[in-house]
């Protein structure tokens, strides 16, 4: 596939990162020379300078045969231009931008083929917003991801000791829940993949990764490490874009706190939300923190535009007593170092948003992609089309199906009904089948699974 990302920040970066090593014909498009040299330095893919809006740049990035234009820059206003020129002059079929701003998204009339032909829209900012709010809802995970529009999640959990299934196998899991669907679709133990099997033993400190409906999320957490109490009170360190968005959106079900230290956005926070409320100081003020409370906080989230100044604010909190305490971190280095020492959580903005991405990159009909492990895994929500002759998995039970070797197929979605997967179930057409990879480099392999021979058509 010929695809065009315009801007090298982040987002484009990562993107790049990702598609490049699946046989993607990439071209990247930046005004900084220097994310730019330092891309090519890395990767297999050719890179232009200049203006991502404008028509000779697009033309010399190769427009006129591109299959995708991915505008991710840091404007708005420049992603939604491009994707205009796009499809004026070179019929681009699949455009996709990065719009940040509500003032934009609001208008839904904006963007359409007669007005602004943006074929998806990704908003950075809700979907991590969102993925904080389900992190908040789910107490004791690590990353929650929804497939089947949220009637199965993916769910990943650090063991602990005093957990009922630590130090036991997984097939006991069943005595323990009876009734309960769960599937470990993973395990990583020391940072190494484990392919879960009835026998294995789940060992304390183990990255758990299983598959359940919302219902049973917190009774299959429970038995992974001691039953956590749920959350009454937020604190939130940052007004910016998903301070506020975040406080909004929890202000309905929690008591929430909000800490901005400048006084003009302090003010305009408070006239946006209705029970938040919001305090004006620095959010590594011990003093600050002590007064509102901090060892009462259930959970302290991080998200100003600093990495460093989240990073000090989380574990300042956790030290004066906060139960838990989630940092949002920008630079990819930085969350593996952090991530289970103070800090609880530590969520990759990029490594979020991708997910959304790939999901209109993906071969095949695949209708949701997350990324997971900061890259390094991935879980695919694909649709199985045509008939046993047509497909490679249509008509086949999970144990006859070809599978890449780490991959796994956790659950199938069946019109309403949600089957845990069982070696002699068969997969159905239209199936939504989903399935985590330990090793992203498989991706190529299991979209071919699910793409029809040429009789189907």
């Amino acid at each position: 596939m010929k695809i065009i990302i315009l801007g090298a920040g982040q987002v484009g970066s990562t993107l790049a990162a990702s598609l490049s090593s699946e046989a993607n014909d990439i071209t990247i498009v930046d005004t900084n020379t220097e994310f730019l040299r330092d891309l090519q330095e890395h990767l297999d893919l050719r890179v232009i300078s200049g203006n991502a809006s404008h028509p000779d740049i697009l033309t010399q990035a190769g427009a006129e045969d591109a299959d995708m234009v991915i505008a991710v820059t840091n404007s708005d206003e420049v992603n939604m231009i491009a994707c205009q020129v796009a499809y004026t002059l070179f019929h681009t079929p699949t455009k996709i931008a990065r719009v940040r701003s509500p003032e934009y998204l609001k208008e839904g009339r904006l963007f359409h083929q007669e007005a602004l032909p943006i074929d998806v829209l990704i908003s950075p900012e809700q979907i991590v917003t969102d993925s904080i709010h389900s992190l908040i809802d789910h107490p004791g995970a690590l990353q929650v991801t929804d497939f089947a529009g949220g009637r199965v999640k993916l769910v990943a959990v650090r063991a602990y000791y005093g957990g009922p299934l630590v130090g036991n196998e997984l097939h006991t899991i069943t005595e323990h829940m009876p009734g309960i669907e769960v599937r470990v679709a993973a395990i990583f133990r020391r940072n190494r993949p484990i392919i879960p099997k009835g026998r294995t033993v789940v060992e304390a400190d183990d990255e758990v990764f299983f598959i359940a409906a919302e219902a049973h999320i917190r009774a299959v957490t429970s038995e992974l490490r001691q039953r956590e109490k749920r959350v009454r009170r937020i604190m939130i360190a940052g007004g910016g874009n998903i301070g506020t968005r975040l406080a909004r959106s929890l202000e309905k079900q929690y008591q929430v706190k909000l800490i901005e230290r400048n006084p003009e956005q302090a003010a305009c926070i408070s006239e946006s939300l209705n029970k938040t409320v919001i305090l004006h100081g620095d959010c590594a003020d011990q003093d600050l923190l002590t007064e509102e409370n901090i060892h009462s906080i259930d959970v302290f989230c991080a998200v100003t535009n600093d990495d460093q100044a989240n990073i000090l604010a989380a574990m300042l909190a956790k030290r004066l007593g906060a139960n838990k305490v989630l940092a949002l971190i920008n630079r990819a280095s930085y969350v593996e170092l952090i991530q289970g020492g103070e800090i609880d959580i530590a969520v990759s903005p990029q490594q979020v948003t991708i997910g959304s991405l790939l999901a209109h990159v993906r071969r095949g009909d695949v209708v949701k992609v997350h990324s997971l492990r900061r890259g390094a895994a991935e879980a695919i929500e694909a649709v199985a089309h045509g008939d046993r002759h047509t497909s490679r998995v249509v008509g086949r039970r999970i144990d006859q199906i070809d599978l890449p070797s780490g991959t796994t197929i956790g659950a199938i979605v069946r019109g309403d009904e949600v089957l845990m997967a069982h070696h002699d179930i068969v997969i159905m057409a239209e199936d939504h089948v989903i399935l985590f990879l330990i090793d992203r480099n498989k991706v190529s392999a299991v979209e071919k699974l699910f793409q029809v021979g040429i009789n189907f058509f």
